[in-house]
């Protein structure tokens, strides 16, 4: 296939060509030329004021395939990705069954093989996602694991979790971990503080979250292995790992879009859109959010993206499953709400940086290299409407965000919105 993208801005501070508005020629999933290109035979490509990067990765989303497919599915889930401007996404193994041995990687990687989006799989660490017993890490990773973590479940064993980082340092990957202390206040809906008692929902306090950061540092700091902590949401969080990082220790951590723009204060209508885990916290906590990622503290963003089906959102709030879906809107959201990070550092924050955490590959824009771009309006106004997932739990639909994706191009394929 030969694809020509006519005067595109280049986005990818490794390229020769960035910021840099020129032509793209794709031959077979490679790029042949940069420049100014006449070619009347490839399928032209050409949208006023579009920029492309390299493509995207999210370290943190659930496909529910198999067992839950009435709420997404790998193709569904990689549509959704595709849309949202992801060439590449890592899915958590909180299926039915759970992905805990080789055959569950397995069938994600062969089931994923032909999409235009390159699927990873996180593998469990312990069988069931139970946090008793660990699962077999070394036989998922060669079969194609690319880090390893209980998602949605947190591992509450701290010698539990000691062996398995112990385990994956002799092949040097690392650990997911939603830092989340189960045993302080289990019951907590939203985050324990004024807001939470003035609708009278159950708090979760911060501290839960803090404990299990600087227990896990700790851990790290003894079995010198790797860390990442997904969805930090207190100013406290920030801290602990921007310290530990001062220590030299191979400790990393993410941030979801929702956590830059919502706050506790924005359930006073019992959105349960708004439910999510970790909770959304305060102002405060929010610029420390903001902070972090503009002093490089905090080192990507990860959507979290939770499809729930309308029987677990549309219900009182205490009964509500926690999630939202956000592969379609994230780079919206952070445009729309975080407009002072600059268009380049976001794009480094959903590309290059991601990529380096996992040591999966990074696609400089330039010749002979492969054509693995993520193409976007950075400035284009729009309204939510028709999402590719197959659940709907966002509270951004009908709103109007700046910054649209327009698409991929991966493995030889074209996605595009438009």
């Amino acid at each position: 296939m030969e694809i020509l993208l006519r005067q595109v801005k280049i986005i990818d501070p490794s390229s020769p060509f960035h910021q840099q508005t020129i032509d793209i020629l794709i031959q077979n999933g490679i790029i042949k030329e940069v420049g100014k290109i006449d070619n009347a035979t490839a399928r032209q490509i050409s949208i006023e004021g579009l920029h492309a990067s390299q493509g995207w990765l999210d370290v943190f989303s659930n496909f529910c395939d198999p067992g839950f497919e009435y709420k997404e599915t790998l193709q569904t889930g990689s549509d959704a990705a595709a849309s949202g401007g992801y060439t590449d996404v890592m899915i958590l193994p909180n299926t039915s069954p759970v992905v805990h041995n080789k055959a569950g990687i397995e069938y994600i990687v062969q089931r994923s093989r032909d999409f235009a989006v390159n699927i990873h799989p996180i593998a469990a660490v312990t069988k069931n996602t139970e946090g008793k017993e660990l699962a077999e890490m070394y036989d998922m990773h060669q079969s194609g694991a690319v880090a390893f973590g209980d998602g949605t479940s947190p591992i509450q064993s701290a010698g539990l979790l000691l062996k398995a980082l112990q385990y994956l340092k002799a092949i040097d990957k690392a650990v997911i971990q939603v830092p989340d202390d189960k045993s302080v206040n289990p019951s907590g809906l939203m985050n324990e503080g004024i807001v939470s008692t003035q609708l009278g929902l159950p708090g979760k306090p911060a501290i839960g979250e803090e404990l299990m950061i600087a227990r896990d540092i700790e851990l790290v700091k003894y079995t010198n292995s790797k860390i990442h902590f997904t969805g930090i949401s207190t100013a406290k969080s920030v801290e602990l790992i921007r310290q530990a990082k001062k220590e030299g220790l191979a400790v990393t951590c993410s941030v979801t879009p929702y956590h830059l723009c919502f706050t506790d204060d924005d359930l006073v209508q019992y959105d349960t859109n708004l439910k999510v885990n970790p909770p959304l916290r305060t102002k405060e906590d929010q610029q420390a959010l903001k902070q972090g990622l503009v002093d490089g503290t905090i080192d990507c963003i990860a959507t979290h993206h939770l499809p729930q089906d309308i029987d677990h959102k549309i219900v009182e709030f205490e009964y509500a499953h926690f999630g939202m879906i956000g592969l379609e809107t994230s780079f919206a959201v952070i445009r729309t709400y975080f407009p002072e990070l600059g268009l380049e550092k976001t794009v480094d924050l959903l590309s290059n940086r991601p990529r380096m955490i996992f040591d999966l590959p990074t696609q400089s824009i330039n010749k002979n290299s492969p054509a693995c771009l993520t193409l976007f309006l950075p400035e284009e106004k729009w309204t939510v409407e028709e999402l590719h997932s197959k659940s709907k739990n966002s509270p951004f639909i009908g709103k109007q965000l700046t910054g649209k994706p327009v698409g991929i191009i991966n493995k030889d394929k074209v996605f595009l919105n438009q």
